[in-house]
Order: C-alpha cells, then structure tokens, then sequence
C-alpha cells in the first residue's frame, strides 16, 4: 500500500502532537514521516511533494483544495513565547527588522501588526541563515521556534507576536495546522487524530524524550501553546487570512 506522505516541523513546538505518532506501529505503517522547517514544509505540501502537513497557516490561500484534518493545532490563547519580536531598543526606536526565513506565518503576522495595530512603517528585510547575530542596536529582527526561545535570554525587549495579537483581535491565534492537499481516508483521520491527542495527555513523557536547558517545557507546553483547535481558534485564524487579504 502506497504510504500517505505526512511533513511535520522539527522544533520542540511540535513535540507533543508527534509523540502518539512517532510511538504508533500502526500509524508508522502508513505514513512516510519528513521533517523540516515550517516554510519548506508548506512549499512542500504545496508541490504535491507530500500528503499533508502541520504547516503554517498562510499556505491556505495558495492552495487550490485544502483539508484541515485535525482537532488540533499549533497556537496560543495569549503570549507564545517562541514567536517574537526581539529587540535592544523599544518598537518606536526600531528603524529595520530582519523577518525570518523559517516563517512564513509570523512574519506575515508581524507585517499585520505593523499596519493595523502598531500603526509603524519600519523597514522590513528578509534573512538569511544565521541573522540573530544581527539583531542589535536599532535593527529588531522576528524570530520563530528553538532559536526564539533561546533568544529570550538575549534580547532587552521581546514583543510576542501571538501576545499582541490577543491584545489587538481578543482571539486566540493558530499559527500551523494540520492540512491536507487531497482528501485522505476517513479511517487514517481518525487514527491520526486519535494519535495527536496522546502527546497532549502525557506531556511528562514528551518533556522526558525533549531536554531544553533554556525554557521550561512544562510551562512552553501547558501555559504558552494552546493545541487544541477550537471555535475560538477557528474565529481568530479566519481574521487573520482575512487581514492577510489586505496586505
């Protein structure tokens, strides 16, 4: 049988919805697991390259059919901790920010922010590899997943992205769901689904599999992403493609 081609990000975000996967015999027969950043994954989805994806939201608008195949999500009733803007100087000093090329989401939530809610016209650059070294002096730059994280003992000022997005919309925010190009079968849905909930009720044992010596999981997993893709959600993540619209 042909195996369903599945793309998943490999940042700790990712860990719990992957943990009933990666631990299921049955689902791993299926499927053809393939990591990577979230803006290749979504090219991927897009190319045909692969089935489905946990991939970042503003893929939706280019695809000509899509499937959102599961309860659950990456995103955040409030601050995310691992999509922000870092600075060393406070949003009204900021004369440039470096938008991160693992993104493509955050950066076109920062972009919204920036016009509809910051009201400021800074000078938007896009990155290459290695550009946090860069963020310095009046230069902020958006960064995403481990390396945001790690930048928070870094930068003097952290502006979070989903936080601010809550301030502006008071609704949640999804930055990546699972989505797929084809519509899969019914019995691999549920599996898949069933399998995404796992992680989420033994979050202990995902912390165990994952060390992270700068963040507390618990507190990254429990407090700051919030998996479940509920009405709430749904409401948020349709003013945001609405918002992309007018960009």
């Amino acid at each position: 049988m042909k195996k369903i081609k599945v793309g998943a990000v490999s940042y700790l975000n990712t860990k719990p919805l992957l943990y009933g996967i990666e631990h299921s015999d049955e689902l791993m027969q299926e499927i053809e697991l393939v990591k990577d950043y979230p803006s290749r994954i979504a090219n991927q989805l897009l190319d045909g390259d692969i089935d489905v994806g946990l991939v970042p939201v503003t893929v939706i608008p280019q695809m000509k059919v899509h499937f959102i195949i599961s309860d659950y999500c990456i995103g955040a009733n409030g601050d995310v901790a691992s999509v922000c803007l870092f600075s060393d100087v406070e949003l009204n000093k900021i004369e440039k920010i470096l938008l991160d090329y693992q993104s493509k989401t955050s950066v076109a939530l920062c972009k919204i922010l920036l016009k509809n809610y910051w009201g400021k016209n800074i000078v938007l650059e896009d990155a290459k590899q290695d550009f946090a070294e860069y963020i310095k002096g009046t230069t902020g730059g958006v960064l995403i997943g481990d390396r945001a994280l790690q930048q928070r003992q870094k930068s003097k000022y952290i502006y979070d992205l989903a936080g601010e997005w809550k301030a502006f919309t008071k609704l949640p925010f999804v930055f990546a769901a699972w989505i797929a190009n084809k519509k899969l079968p019914g019995d691999f849905v549920k599996l898949f689904n069933r399998k995404n909930a796992e992680g989420l009720h033994n979050i202990n044992a995902v912390i165990k599999e994952n060390e992270c010596s700068y963040y507390d999981l618990k507190t990254y997993y429990t407090k700051n992403i919030s998996y479940n893709l509920d009405e709430e959600k749904k409401k948020g993540l349709q003013q945001f493609l609405d918002l992309l619209q007018k960009l």
